[in-house]
């Protein structure tokens, strides 16, 4: 492992990954297609322009650090002249994919089957062509992550706007803090070319989700009138056992006890400070 860290990409998962980062690297950057204005909570000198549709802003990447890779990777062929240029086969990567890859969300069978990394995927999708690349040709560690949801991605607050409704579907979730932890597992410890899903482990059913969150706070939800597919139910333990390694194991395997957890620190920072 080098002692330092990109995060390539600023989204979501990396303003939680980067904190823990800092403590595992001698230096963590974060790139973004227009840093001084999405990445003024860090120091400049942490700061890296880079899009993967410019290639004058690759140079820029330090050409000896370790990287987790945050966004979709496609185009393919812009994807294979960055990994050369920046020859991404020498370095630790790892990339955030989606559980989305696999071709399984239409099984006839109910409660759908177990989805474990051996799983058929979906080669025409670009992403997982973009992923499956840079696994088998530059040693790369795919993730495949879950639904995220954690500090401001709060599955109530889905349930209260109406994104979600009741349906017999089963999701998949895994709470942001947990998926950090797991990036930093996989840089340490995975071995190259190796996929790992990120999951809690406990598939559940949106009818399942709405019916505990009407029940606890009263939110309401309507019936989803659109016709469902079953879903899938991702095993995670392959994640387990790499978080093992590390020391560490899952933070929020329960849902409902991280929703209480969140509505609770929600009420908190509306209440104002006597």
């Amino acid at each position: 492992m080098h002692r330092s860290l990109i995060l390539l990409g600023s989204g979501y998962t990396a303003k939680f990954l980067l904190p823990l980062a800092q403590h595992h690297y001698s230096q963590v950057f974060a790139t973004s297609r227009d840093p001084d204005r999405h990445l003024t909570h860090l120091n400049p000198n942490q700061r890296i322009q880079f899009d993967l549709a410019q290639p004058e802003t690759w140079e820029a990447i330090p050409t000896t650090t370790d990287i987790v890779w945050c966004f979709p990777a496609i185009p393919i062929e812009l994807v294979r002249q960055f990994a050369d240029a920046a020859s991404l086969h020498t370095r630790r990567l790892v990339v955030l994919g989606s559980t989305s890859a696999y071709d399984v969300d239409d099984s006839a069978e109910y409660p759908p089957p177990w989805v474990d990394e051996t799983a058929q995927i979906d080669l025409k999708k670009p992403r997982v062509q973009g992923e499956e690349l840079l696994r088998t040709s530059y040693g790369t560690i795919i993730l495949r992550v879950a639904g995220i949801y954690g500090h401001g991605r709060n599955p109530v607050e889905w349930i209260r706007t109406g994104r979600v409704n009741r349906s017999p579907k089963y999701v998949n979730l895994i709470h942001v803090e947990d998926l950090a932890s797991s990036c930093l597992a996989a840089l340490t410890h995975a071995e190259s070319g190796e996929v790992y899903n990120i999951s809690d482990g406990y598939p559940r059913t949106w009818m399942e989700i709405c019916q505990r969150v009407e029940q606890r706070w009263a939110i309401r939800s309507s019936n989803s009138q659109e016709v469902q597919a079953t879903g899938k139910r991702v095993l995670n333990k392959r994640m387990c056992e790499l978080l093992k390694l590390g020391g560490t194991g899952l933070r929020y395997g329960d849902l409902f006890e991280a929703l209480e957890l969140m509505q609770r620190n929600s009420l908190n920072e509306a209440t104002p400070s006597p």
